[in-house]
């Protein structure tokens, strides 16, 4: 005879199968698009850094101390003034979300650069945030103002003998996120002053594309 009890017990389980399957692939499914929705959100928050042009317009860069240094486009300046080194450079955001720079490094340039950054933990942190908002120009300043700081005894033998070094920018989104780290060959010119070019650039939060 036809055991309507089993038949009955069988086609629950396989109705509550069928059921688990379907809630697993709309689950996934529609965590693989928030995933999407999110990576497409913040590509479109995402700054990049690169030289401005040099035809980009002169910026006037203030320092706390009242000190002014006037900045060209694609052009950095590295001088010294009372006892202080003051560092600054014109730059271009050519990403879709504007750029808040936060903390930087300075090492000797080598060629052919392949160097890492330095730990995230040496790099110093700028007085103010400095914003660059996408497709604009914005400036980076630094300045090294103790006799006995360290990356002073790096930098200031650099810039007085007018050799080429790389200044590395940390910089993030507007919520402080997908930090990314720019490298920036400063190397003089004829005309007695310094040009930028880009090296390399680092995700910090994410993949990095190398």
């Amino acid at each position: 005879m036809f055991d309507w009890e089993t038949a009955s017990v069988l086609a629950t389980a396989g109705g509550t199968l069928a059921l688990a399957i379907a809630t697993f692939g709309a689950v996934r499914s529609a965590n693989r698009s928030a995933r999407l929705a999110e990576r497409s959100l913040l590509a479109g928050q995402r700054p990049l850094l690169v030289p401005s042009r040099l035809s980009d317009p002169e910026l006037k860069v203030n320092f706390l101390d009242d000190h002014t240094v006037m900045v060209g486009g694609g052009r950095a300046t590295a001088e010294h003034v009372g006892g202080v080194l003051y560092l600054t450079m014109n730059l271009r955001n050519v990403g879709p979300g504007i750029a808040i720079l936060d903390r930087w490094h300075a090492r000797p340039w080598q060629r052919g650069d392949e160097a890492e950054h330095a730990p995230i933990e040496e790099f110093r942190r700028l007085t103010r945030d400095i914003y660059i908002p996408p497709g604009e120009t914005g400036f980076w300043q630094g300045a090294i103002r103790d006799a006995d700081d360290p990356l002073r005894a790096v930098v200031e033998p650099l810039v007085d003998a007018r050799e080429r070094f790389a200044l590395d920018v940390l910089y993030t989104d507007h919520e402080g996120g997908q930090r990314c780290i720019s490298r920036l060959a400063v190397r003089p010119v004829k005309d007695g002053g310094w040009i930028t070019t880009a090296s390399r650039h680092w995700n910090v939060d994410r993949p990095d594309p190398r």
